[in-house]
C-alpha cells in the first residue's frame, strides 16, 4: 500500500513541477536530496561501525559477560518464565547492550533472534507469549546511554554540539523504559501469563 502512496506523491509532484514550469527546481531537489542521503548514510555507517567495533572489543575483553552477569537478576525479574541458561537470555542481553549504545540497527537482529528463541518456549506459538510482549515493550523504550544514531544525524547537519542530546536522551529513555516495565507488569498481573 505504501508504494502506491509514494508513487502517487512522486507522480503528483512531477506533474505539478511540469505544469508550473519548475522541472529544473525538481531536478535540483532530487540531486540535493540524493547527496544529503548519501552523506547521512555514510555518517551513520561510520558510527555504527565504530560502536560495533567497541562492542566487539568489549565482548573480547569480557565486559559483555560482566554486563550479562550484572543484568541477570534484572532479566530473571523481567522474564521469569525463561529457564536459566536458555539462549533467549543471551539474545535479550545482546539486544539490550546494543540499545544502550543507541545501535538500533545492530539491536534488531538480536531482538529477532530473541523472539525466535522465546517462541520455542511458548505453549501457543500462534500467540505472543508474556516474555515476547515484555521484550517488545523494553526494546521499544530501551534505555539509551549513547544515542549514536541521533548524534550522527546531528553531526551530518553540522550541529554546533551534536552530543548535547546525551543527557536528555538518557532521561527520556529511562523514563520510557520504567513506564514500559510498569505497564507490562500491571497487565501481566491483571491478565496473567
Amino acid at each position: 500500500m505504501i508504494h502506491w502512496i509514494w508513487g502517487g506523491m512522486i507522480i503528483a509532484s512531477t506533474l505539478y513541477a511540469a505544469f508550473t514550469g519548475q522541472l529544473e527546481a525538481l531536478n535540483e531537489a532530487i540531486f540535493e536530496g540524493a547527496r544529503q542521503g548519501v552523506q547521512v548514510t555514510m555518517m551513520l555507517l561510520a558510527f555504527i561501525v565504530f560502536w560495533l567495533g567497541i562492542l566487539k572489543v568489549a565482548e573480547e575483553a569480557g565486559l559483555l559477560q560482566a554486563l550479562a552477569w550484572m543484568l541477570r537478576p534484572l532479566i530473571r525479574f523481567l522474564f521469569p518464565d525463561i529457564p536459566r541458561g536458555h539462549p533467549a537470555e543471551g539474545y535479550i542481553l545482546s539486544n539490550m547492550s546494543a540499545n544502550f549504545f543507541g545501535l538500533g540497527n545492530a539491536a534488531t537482529p538480536m531482538g529477532i533472534k530473541a523472539m525466535q528463541a522465546l517462541k520455542t518456549l511458548s505453549t501457543r506459538p500462534e500467540r505472543a507469549s508474556r516474555s515476547m510482549i515484555t521484550l517488545l515493550a523494553i526494546n521499544t523504550a530501551s534505555i539509551t546511554i549513547v544515542p549514536s544514531t541521533v548524534i550522527a544525524y546531528r553531526m551530518a547537519k553540522n550541529s554546533a554540539n551534536p552530543a548535547e542530546i546525551v543527557v536528555p536522551a538518557l532521561l527520556a529513555s529511562s523514563v520510557g523504559t520504567v513506564a514500559a516495565i510498569l505497564i507490562d507488569k500491571f497487565y501481566q498481573k491483571r491478565y496473567g501469563p
